[in-house]
């Protein structure tokens, strides 16, 4: 790669709008190939398309991608047919990372609605027209593309900084200079969980996964195995490879299958094999990279070889930034009961990088979101009254305000377990939600709702037993409701059937003397945990589903 970048795309997906603002990010220069197209004929693209007809054009198209992508430290935009042709593909891919915009027609048509200067749109059926282009260039962008980017959202500084933040996982897509200015724009702030001599950092901020300065601070060891799985590694597993190994570490990766149905024995087996294989002894440490799934692995794993070892959480979803990667508790599921097997066990730090979530799914995101809730539903009233005025700048990934949130919940769950870290008591409040959500999730089988989804359902039931048991008002149990709802959450439970409810939430770590045991609020921002009449919660169940 010659330090390059090419943007391709169907028409109107943001192409040149971006193209201008990430070359004045990277301080490179920008070239449209419409554009110059135009400037060496003369006339413009509709006249080239009315007169010489589209193979014409296209012809022209492919000399002037030919020539510039031979030119160094350009961001180039290119129509959205360059990629028809077969050598303008070769030299797209080889000479540059190429960044695939991605957007969806009903995007296309309303940015392209008043624009003249389309010759394919100029039909009687834009929208099928673009639907036919779609089915045809698609599978040729994803061919050559380094990078996909989905632009849906208007904001072009979002789209900027998470491409800026991708690329630095590809390597030779940033020159040097581009990533020290990265690595110096690495502003975060540091937290402590205070456990005595095991107390340990949480940094949070944007691009430390870039900063040579913060890896070097928070991983000791001079031997680290990479835990990770199929999604993530290929998005930030051989950059974070490379600048651990600048850093003089020895460095092997072991990537496992992704999703809450492997969190099993077989794939903590994969781990303990791995380690054996390579030889590692009691100075490896383990690096978590990835989201909740992989940080209870990673950490169960960490406490078990050779009867401890050190390890750093380095969460991707924000799930796992507010909550999993926090506090000690790793484990792993059995088929009768979620994290029945497990052990307390807490990192040497965790490094919290908030431009890891720019490539989350929103699916994902809203599932983080439930324990963003969770944490201002039990302990702060005004934290959740601050995420119901703030909720939809979560839901676009507004970083100021994700940043915020990251923040408030891991101050408030690092202050839980500094009191009570091995749940004898009061840290069982940090379960809101979750008696109902871990018999949702074994219910239905480990995957099928998201961890995060099963906690949002979890809380409106849990607020709804609140409100029968007379704990909270119906307003504050609305409230609980409506912002599940408009973090993108479930809110309506599954139909497991009144004796399978029971028995699932029979199993339950929290359980005394066969008694279930019930996080509720008393009031919003208070927690109480107790037990409740079957009645009453067969109640709840009825109302629920």
């Amino acid at each position: 790669m010659q330090g390059s970048i090419f943007l391709v795309g169907l028409m109107g997906s943001g192409k040149t709008t971006v193209g201008r603002a990430l070359a004045k990010k990277l301080n490179k220069r920008f070239i449209d190939t419409d554009h110059e197209i135009e400037a060496r004929t003369g006339v413009s693209i509709p006249v080239i398309f009315e007169v010489e007809g589209e193979a014409s054009f296209r012809q022209r198209e492919a000399e002037v991608v030919k020539d510039l992508t031979a030119q160094d430290g350009v961001v180039l935009a290119t129509g959205g047919g360059a990629i028809l042709d077969e050598a303008s593909r070769r030299f797209l891919h080889e000479r540059g990372t190429v960044i695939y915009l991605r957007a969806g027609i009903n995007s296309i048509l309303q940015r392209t609605r008043h624009d003249k200067n389309r010759p394919l749109l100029r039909t009687a059926d834009p929208r099928k027209k673009l639907e036919e282009l779609e089915a045809q260039r698609e599978p040729l962008y994803q061919q050559i593309a380094h990078l996909v980017i989905e632009t849906g959202r208007p904001n072009v500084q979002f789209l900027v900084q998470s491409i800026l933040t991708q690329l630095a996982f590809i390597p030779g897509a940033l020159s040097s200079e581009n990533v020290l200015l990265m690595q110096q724009q690495a502003s975060f702030q540091t937290l402590r969980v205070e456990l005595g001599e095991r107390s340990y950092p949480i940094a949070i901020g944007a691009s430390l996964l870039a900063s040579s300065d913060v890896l070097r601070q928070h991983i000791k060891g001079q031997r680290v195995a990479v835990v990770t799985n199929t999604v993530v590694a290929p998005l930030y597993l051989a950059a974070l490879e490379e600048r651990l190994r600048d850093l003089g570490k020895q460095v092997i990766s072991i990537i496992l299958p992704d999703g809450e149905e492997h969190k099993t024995w077989a794939s903590l087996m994969l781990i303990f094999d791995a380690l054996l294989e390579a030889k590692c002894d009691r100075k490896i440490t383990l690096l978590a990279l990835g989201g909740g799934v992989i940080g209870d692995m990673t950490g169960f794993a960490a406490a078990s070889y050779m009867r401890g070892v050190p390890f750093v959480q380095i969460p991707t979803t924000l799930l796992s930034q507010v909550d999993s990667s926090v506090g000690g508790k790793t484990g792993i599921n059995h088929p009768l009961g979620k994290n029945m097997i497990g052990a307390f066990y807490q990192p040497q730090a965790v490094i919290a990088d908030t431009a890891t979530l720019n490539t989350l799914p929103d699916r994902e995101l809203s599932a983080g979101l439930a324990e963003v809730i969770k944490h201002g539903a039990i302990i702060d009233a005004a934290f959740f009254e601050w995420i119901e005025s703030h909720i939809l700048q979560l839901r676009s990934k507004d970083p100021e305000s994700l940043a915020y949130a990251i923040s408030r919940s891991c101050e408030i769950k690092a202050d839980v377990v500094r009191q009570d870290e091995r749940e004898g008591g009061l840290r069982a409040i940090l379960n809101f939600g979750h008696t109902f959500a871990h018999a949702i999730e074994s219910g239905l089988g480990y995957g099928k709702w998201l961890h995060g989804e099963a906690v949002g359902c979890g809380m409106v039931m849990a607020a709804d037993l609140s409100c029968r048991m007379g704990y909270i008002d119906y307003v504050s149990k609305i409230r609980v409701q409506k912002l599940v709802e408009a973090a993108g959450l479930p809110s309506i439970a599954p139909d497991l059937g009144e004796s399978r409810w029971l028995e699932l939430m029979e199993v339950d770590k929290k359980n005394e003397n066969g008694q279930i045991k019930f996080i509720l609020l008393k009031p919003l921002g208070a927690p109480i945990i107790t037990g409740v009449p079957k009645e009453t919660l067969l109640a709840c169940l009825r109302a629920s589903i």
